[in-house]
């Protein structure tokens, strides 16, 4: 199976029950590392359509203080993107949850665009957000994720004029990553103003196999109620999940979380 054939396949189940889909967050290593599975289960169970697992870095550009300290604490525990595979490995046998590695560019140079497509592929790995490569930068990675049948995730902001939004386009597949804000990831009380008008500007601008997303600053059922009316094919939530965790959530607990994230995309 072409492994991004997992995700384009789970857009379409969560569609034809009439909902976006759930993507969550969790960073290798959280809360510690034999437990990392233990959590990622917990959030199947609750409801998640699709995992964002992340790759521990020293410099988490695009990402605020709650993720800069999931990458700190992962790196303590010397948590690398081969740990990041061998959790995907083992839950692939038992799940066929889709899952996307969200890692900055220096693990993959460090490895070699092919070594690491290759490597994500042999693992049940089925796309790659990389938030530090821009497109004019990306022909080489698009090909090896193209190669080993890698979904390819790249982001469209509020700043992104229409012009690039299309070349982006050209470049993505999976989905559009729409960043709903300014600034880095964290959680917010309220959706952001330049969300809807983003949705609402871009979507015209996508071809038909390519589904929307959104993110940052997501963390309760109705934020995620208000953008899933306004037509996106999936909410992404990272910091609110973050931060449960590293406050001692218990599996449960997450469990019953995503429970409540879950119902606001079923409208």
């Amino acid at each position: 199976m072409i492994l991004s054939q997992r995700l384009n396949r789970r857009f379409e189940e969560v569609r034809s029950r009439g909902e976006a889909a759930l993507i969550g967050y969790i960073m290798t290593g959280e809360p510690q590392l034999e437990r990392t599975l233990e959590y990622i289960r917990a959030m199947e169970a609750g409801g998640i359509d699709v995992l964002e697992l992340g790759v521990p870095f020293t410099d988490p550009v695009a990402d605020g203080p709650i993720l800069q300290a999931a990458h700190a604490r992962a790196l303590r525990q010397s948590a690398t993107v081969h740990t990041a595979l061998q959790t995907v490995r083992e839950l692939r046998k038992g799940s066929e949850l889709p899952v996307l590695l969200m890692t900055y560019y220096n693990p993959v140079f460090k490895l070699g665009e092919e070594s690491f497509a290759r490597r994500c592929s042999e693992a049940g790995v089925d796309g790659v957000i990389i938030p530090d490569l821009p497109i004019e930068e990306a022909a080489s990675w698009v090909n090896q994720a193209r190669k080993y049948g890698l979904a390819r995730i790249f982001f469209v902001t509020p700043e992104t004029d229409t012009e690039r939004v299309k070349k982006i386009c050209e470049y993505a597949s999976g989905f559009l990553y729409l960043v709903s804000r300014y600034g880095t990831t964290g959680m917010n009380e309220t959706v952001a103003p330049t969300a809807i008008p983003l949705i609402e500007r871009v979507r015209p601008l996508l071809p038909e196999d390519l589904r929307l997303a959104v993110g940052f600053g997501f963390s309760t059922r109705a934020q995620i109620e208000t953008v899933v009316r306004a037509k996106v094919d999936g909410v992404i939530v990272g910091s609110a999940l973050a931060a449960r965790i590293a406050a001692g959530a218990s599996p449960e607990a997450l469990a019953d979380y995503v429970r409540e994230l879950k119902a606001g995309t079923r409208l």
